[in-house]
This record gives C-alpha cells, sequence and structure tokens, in this order.
C-alpha cells in the first residue's frame, strides 16, 4: 500500500510540475502575486540557465537519437517550515523558475497546499486547457474530409 501511495504522490508532483514548466511566465508570475500569502523560502540552488540534450525517436518507437540541445533555467528553495521545491522551465527565464520552485515547496505543505493549489496550479492547468481547445477547435476548422465517390455504369 505504501508504493501505491509513493507512486500516487510522484505521479501527481509531476503533474503540477508539468503545468507550471510549461505555463506562460506571464501567467505564473501574476498567478504568484495574486496569492494571498506567499511565505518566507531561501534559494537552496538560485536560478540558474543551462543547456540539456533533447533525444527522439522515429514514430515514437525507433532506436533513440540526439535531437539537439535546449536551454532550461532551474532552481531550487525551502521554505521556512522545511518543505523544498525544484522548478524546471524552457528558456531564460530566472523568476519564472524560481516561482516554478517555490509553488512546488508549498504544495507539498499540508498547511499551504489548499490555497496554493486553486488559485495557481488549479488556474493554470484551466488555461492551459483553454489554449488547447482553441488550437484544437482552429485546427478543426481547416480539416478537409475527402472520400471516393464510386460510379457504376449501368449495363446498355
Amino acid at each position: 500500500m505504501a508504493v501505491e501511495a509513493l507512486v500516487e504522490a510522484t505521479s501527481e508532483r509531476r503533474r503540477w510540475l508539468s503545468i507550471l514548466a510549461k505555463a506562460p511566465s506571464k501567467d505564473v508570475i501574476a498567478a504568484w502575486d495574486g496569492l494571498a500569502e506567499r511565505p518566507a523560502y531561501k534559494a537552496l540552488r538560485a536560478p540558474e540557465v543551462g543547456m540539456v540534450l533533447v533525444r527522439g525517436r522515429m514514430g515514437g518507437t525507433g532506436d533513440a537519437f540526439n535531437l539537439g540541445e535546449m536551454t532550461v533555467t532551474r532552481a531550487a528553495v525551502r521554505l521556512d517550515s522545511g518543505e523544498t521545491g525544484i522548478g524546471y522551465v524552457a528558456g531564460r527565464d530566472r523568476q519564472h523558475a524560481e516561482i516554478a520552485a517555490a509553488v512546488d515547496a508549498m504544495m507539498q505543505s499540508a498547511n499551504l497546499r489548499p490555497a496554493v493549489e486553486g488559485a495557481v496550479v488549479a488556474h493554470l492547468a484551466r488555461s492551459q486547457d483553454e489554449r488547447r481547445d482553441a488550437a484544437a477547435r482552429k485546427a478543426a476548422a481547416t480539416k478537409v474530409d475527402f472520400f471516393t465517390m464510386v460510379r457504376t455504369r449501368s449495363p446498355g
């Protein structure tokens, strides 16, 4: 049972870290600024910019190959209450990475999680869903249905 709980907690954390990383920086900063309570924290790893190697697979199933490099920014913080959070974001936005790390730490606190989950994570997830739906509607508007018409000759 403990293994299942650990797998579920890891899956949940992966979900909110993904939401924080994929959200536009301006949305993350606005959600952070809108929080009523922002706890004090100290940087364990100040935001730093680096590169990661991106790998790919042909068709998702072929042999892996090196696609190229990508710029990322990472940060790690610890709340005064002891929770530790990390943040990795694409690009060079140090503030985005630091806020992502702080939100990650807050999501691990039983006291802070309810407020930050609704005001930040759920809000950013809804925004991402809306953008995804808008892109899907735009793509659907350009969809062309091809069909084949069968003609038969009348005998005669």
